[in-house]
């Protein structure tokens, strides 16, 4: 690690500058100027180290190494919206040597792993491996709204079969819960308007508003406050997966308007969902989006259902709710076998590296692990410590850098070589 640190943690906080969250699209910039800039900087900082790469229209990039089979490492650039909070500027790349850390959205997703999975590849060139299988490593940028770029890379070139996504958890995913995101329609009943919140589908809603007036008792009440002309309620981003791990600003809002059925359908009874589970959890069901249109209220909310679940057993669900809905986004469960090769293979080499004796794990989020026929999350998260993916003052730790690095290399030695 002596020849690397100092250059992944340098290239993480640039990276880290390039405000990559969907923006408006320009001409060959598909998800707007940050993400196509920061795409070609780790595409330029890949050629400098003697790999191919190639850049897929501003969509995705790939980094290519070795020959036989190919073998992706599966990683994003974008990020979510800096949303409300931070004590450290989101885009800064803030370098603090005091508490060895890197400040910044990304840093932990997914522009950290990317960059660490990059300087493995370079590490084990620079010490003469030689792969048996063709390392890719591929750069999406639009994980976080949509995956349009990993329709368009199918499309312009060919998806390994197996690989790894640095996108999660440690030790590693054998499983990831069904995504649906469903847009619900209520009636608007009462004076008010300009109700809104929430920055996107994934993230935990930390901010909502709406014009009403202005009742101190029900301010107090609710734990709100009034701020030119409107009704604020302010909570805590988090992953749309884990949202136990923020503080949604929706509810509030809705009782202080007295919407306590609307209130009850979504954070009570999750529409219906409340309680199912199996051996990859219990559903989660996070209201992150809501807003207005005249005498509607519209609320966009992210669910995580369990790897064994049909979609039709949760649409029939939601459809004998009565309340009208339309979904936005889909993703199909991932199930391995957790005792299959590539399976065992990571989670042996995560065991080696940290001295645990961890088993796989099934996750609520959904990574590009998906997009692979044989396909698992692998870190860079790990149970106990802080997470702030999504969230404020998002950091990586230089021991977790110095971590993933040992592990992405020895992954790749054993998978590829």
């Amino acid at each position: 690690m002596i020849n690397y640190f100092d250059d992944i943690v340098k290239n993480i906080a640039q990276a880290v500058t390039y405000d990559s969250s969907q923006s408006q699209a320009k001409p060959g910039m598909p998800f707007g100027e940050g993400a196509a800039k920061c795409l070609d900087f780790y595409l330029s900082l890949a050629e400098f180290m003697g790999f191919e790469t190639k850049n897929y229209d501003n969509y995705v990039g790939e980094v290519s190494w070795g020959s036989g089979k190919d073998f992706a490492i599966l990683a994003h650039v974008d990020v979510v919206p800096a949303g409300n909070g931070w004590t450290h500027e989101p885009f800064g790349g803030e370098i603090d040597e005091e508490n060895a850390k890197i400040w910044g959205r990304g840093t932990m997703d997914d522009k950290g792993p990317a960059m660490i999975a990059l300087y493995a590849m370079n590490a084990l060139k620079d010490e003469g491996f030689v792969p048996r299988r063709t390392i890719k490593l591929i750069l999406g940028c639009n994980e976080e709204t949509g995956w349009a770029c990993i329709d368009h890379y199918n499309k312009v070139a060919k998806m390994p079969e197996e690989g790894i996504s640095p996108d999660a958890n440690f030790p590693v995913i054998y499983a990831e819960k069904g995504i649906l995101q469903a847009k619900f329609e209520f009636a608007a009943r009462g004076g008010f308007s300009g109700l809104k919140g929430g920055n996107r589908a994934n993230m935990v809603c930390d901010y909502c508003e709406v014009e009403a007036p202005e009742d101190a008792p029900k301010l107090k009440k609710f734990n709100l406050v009034a701020e030119g002309g409107k009704i604020v309620s302010r909570g805590k981003s988090a992953h749309g997966s884990t949202p136990e791990m923020g503080i949604n600003a929706i509810p509030a809002i809705l009782g202080y308007l007295g919407l306590d059925d609307i209130k009850e359908a979504l954070f009570g009874q999750y529409m219906g969902l409340k309680g199912l589970k199996d051996e990859t959890g219990e559903l989660t069901f996070s209201p992150n989006l809501i807003s207005q249109e005249g005498d509607k209220i519209y609320v966009t909310c992210d669910i995580r259902y369990p790897a064994t679940f049909a979609r039709k057993k949760i649409t029939d669900i939601l459809d004998a709710q009565g309340t009208p809905y339309e979904i936005v986004h889909d993703q199909a469960p991932l199930y391995n076998d957790r005792n299959g090769n590539l399976i065992q293979t990571l989670l042996g080499v995560y065991n080696e590296v940290t001295g645990a004796n961890a088993q796989p794990i099934a996750i609520g989020g959904g990574t590009y692990a998906r997009a692979l026929k044989y396909g698992a999350a692998f870190g860079p998260e790990e149970d106990g410590e802080e997470s702030t993916i999504h969230q404020a003052d998002e950091y990586i730790t230089f021991e977790k850098i110095t971590k993933c690095f040992e592990i992405y290399k020895l992954a790749l030695k054993k998978l590829c070589g």
